[in-house]
């Protein structure tokens, strides 16, 4: 049985984006999670999300989506119901199926929402479990477990198992695989629907990053779901990352980007970052052509990803207007799916 990828993304328009443009051969095998961003700047948070996934979320895609990250009383100020079931009504309403994701945090409150939301689309539930080193939830033990799949009404194959390892870079690798081992070790043996270990090693922002040059950066995450793949001799796991984010929701950046692209190359990223001199995001022009011209872009070229189509729009002139943060994020992500998939199916090695 082939390994199935597991996105952890953004709830953001670029991600919805790559989404979209999914390849049947990737949509095939991959389960994404879309993590709800809190961002004071828009509007109606929910029911922009929503939104994005009735337009962008292929049909018959099932979506895990995780609340956790959402202020309940901010975002929930004058309505009634906490954000999974106002998510679970509006993505109901809009013909979309949604699969919740909870927590061994989670209050009597939240799970209720997530009973509610995994009866009303019949699609299971998500538990999420951190099992990083700086974990404040911990492992959950075999009471805790009993109590959280007692207050959502599922049974243990109704749900994913979606272990959390956070962020990882090469000094911390070998700690958090013992750790990660630990926890394996320790959570109460269920037969889970599907048991997916994720981490994420992109860093947390460009700054720094020389500009108008490629940056190598190690895919750690993909190296630790190795680690641990090869010592693990339970239930097969699911790999899952980040896509081409740090793990953690950030804080909302100030000002606009550099034209930068996120470019995953093998068990690499290749991180381009030009300085903005041009009118327009011109720049941009210039760092898809040095990509393109690269030994970094891959032998089938566009054909990749639709995010490869348009960069090399870009690089040929093809484009009238090099995009923005938002499309460069959706193009790197388009890619960064593609190559994912394609390197689980042929080689099973993210």
């Amino acid at each position: 049985m082939l390994v199935v990828y597991v996105p952890v993304l953004k709830g953001k328009a670029g991600e919805f984006y790559a989404l979209a443009h999914t390849s049947p051969a990737v949509r095939q095998h991959i389960r994404p999670v879309m993590e709800l961003v809190p961002d004071e700047q828009v509007r109606n948070l929910l029911e922009t999300f929503c939104d994005h996934a009735m337009n962008y979320v292929p049909n018959h895609m099932v979506l895990t989506v995780d609340c956790g990250a959402l202020p309940r009383g901010r975002v929930l100020e004058g309505d009634v119901g906490g954000p999974v079931v106002r998510v679970s009504e509006s993505l109901g309403c809009r013909g979309r199926s949604m699969c919740p994701v909870f927590r061994p945090s989670d209050g009597p409150d939240v799970l209720s929402e997530v009973a509610h939301a995994a009866t009303d689309h019949g699609q299971g539930a998500c538990l999420r479990v951190s099992v990083a080193g700086d974990g404040v939830e911990g492992v959950p033990d075999e009471r805790r477990v009993r109590a959280l799949l007692a207050s959502v009404h599922l049974e243990p194959g109704e749900v994913d198992l979606l272990l959390d390892a956070g962020p990882v870079t090469g000094p911390t690798r070998k700690a958090l695989t013992s750790q990660v081992l630990e926890a394996l070790t320790s959570l109460p043996a269920r037969p889970w629907r599907s048991v997916c270990l994720a981490s994420g090693a992109f860093p947390l922002n460009l700054t720094g990053f020389p500009r108008s040059t490629a940056t190598r950066v190690v895919r750690e995450d993909a190296r630790l779901w190795l680690d641990i793949a090869e010592r693990w001799k339970g239930t097969r796991l699911d790999y899952g990352d980040f896509g081409v984010t740090h793990p953690r929701i950030p804080l909302r950046s100030r000002g606009t980007p550099h034209p930068n692209m996120r470019y995953t190359a093998g068990s690499d990223w290749q991180v381009f970052v030009y300085p903005k001199v041009k009118a327009g995001n011109d720049d941009f022009f210039d760092l898809s052509a040095d990509l393109v011209s690269s030994p970094y872009w891959p032998a089938t070229g566009a054909d990749t990803s639709w995010g490869d189509e348009r960069l090399e729009d870009c690089a040929v002139g093809r484009r009238d207007k090099a995009g923005g943060a938002t499309q460069w994020r959706a193009w790197a992500t388009s890619h960064h799916l593609a190559v994912v998939t394609s390197r689980l199916a042929g080689d099973g090695v993210p």
